[in-house]
């Protein structure tokens, strides 16, 4: 295995990862961006609620507190939404309700409204959250899908088992931006390594346990027994005949996805198959 490993080290080219990254959420605007954007909606409400107020006495002045809320659901999730409808309903409070300029509540109209504009906006920023994130996960599961076709449509155009390799480790950094190694095995040994750029040089040990997986069909995951020192998940892909791979994975235990399977089960069949269709070619 050491000399394979030697041998391998040689053939390695670097694959950089397709594709923009594949947001998990409304935003990736860093959350202190968030929060102080909520504020900056919040205070332009209240000055806008407190101009109106001194000019005329408009009812339900209070749902101005709304928008930024909504806003803020929209673009930056649950937490600054949630403090935008806590400043608001302070805002409110001590601007718009009598005594003013203080937090105290006299008239218990006034504290129903105050307890109402608070309801309404955790109520809005759910919804809120809520309607970006389907959005967001539409746009992924959108994107994903154009990878796959576009992997399924390259990869079984070609006749190419180094591009055979090649393209089903870009899909899978474009799929999941994480680091990847795709090995090619022949006789229960590994006889060619592809990663995409910045990806760790696999070690020995993560040798075997990508051969484990491959000889016992099963998937080996990163830090579970017997695989508590291996940095990659491994996913087997068999073939009927001639070369068989192993794809591997090094997802950040911070940002690891909940189930990578399904992807990965259909771009390991897809390349089963081309593989299994390239030893045809390569036969006649």
């Amino acid at each position: 295995m050491t000399d394979a490993k030697s041998k391998l080290r040689g053939d390695i080219t670097p694959t950089p990862p397709a594709g923009p990254p594949l947001s998990s959420g409304p935003s990736s605007t860093p959350a202190a961006v968030g929060y102080l954007v909520a504020f900056a909606m919040t205070a332009f409400a209240t000055l806008l609620a407190v101009s109106v107020d001194i000019e005329a006495k408009v009812p339900n002045l209070s749902l101005i507190f709304v928008v930024p809320v909504v806003i803020a659901g929209l673009a930056f999730g649950t937490g600054p939404s949630l403090f935008s409808a806590i400043l608001g309903a302070l805002a409110y409070n001590f601007f718009l309700t009598a005594p003013r300029y203080s937090l105290v509540v006299k008239d218990p109209a006034n504290i129903w409204a105050v307890a109402l504009l608070f309801i309404v906006g955790l109520i809005v920023s759910g919804v809120s959250y809520t309607s970006g994130r389907r959005a967001t996960d539409a746009a992924i599961m959108k994107r994903q899908a154009m990878v796959l076709q576009g992997y399924s449509r390259d990869i079984l155009a070609t006749g190419n088992t180094e591009t055979i390799v090649s393209l089903t480790t870009e899909a899978l950094a474009a799929l999941f931006l994480a680091p990847v190694v795709v090995m090619l095995v022949a006789e229960g040994k590994v006889i060619s390594v592809k990663k995409t750029e910045g990806c760790v040089e696999p070690q020995e040990a993560e040798f075997e346990m990508a051969l484990s997986s491959l000889a016992t069909q099963t998937v080996v995951r990163a830090g579970v027994y017997p695989a508590l020192a291996s940095r990659f998940d491994f996913w087997p892909v068999a073939t009927a005949v001639g070369q068989r791979a192993v794809i591997g994975l090094a997802f950040d235990p911070d940002e690891r996805p909940s189930s990578p399977d399904t992807l990965v089960d259909i771009v390991r069949s897809v390349m089963a198959l081309a593989l299994e269709r390239q030893h045809a070619r390569s036969t006649h």
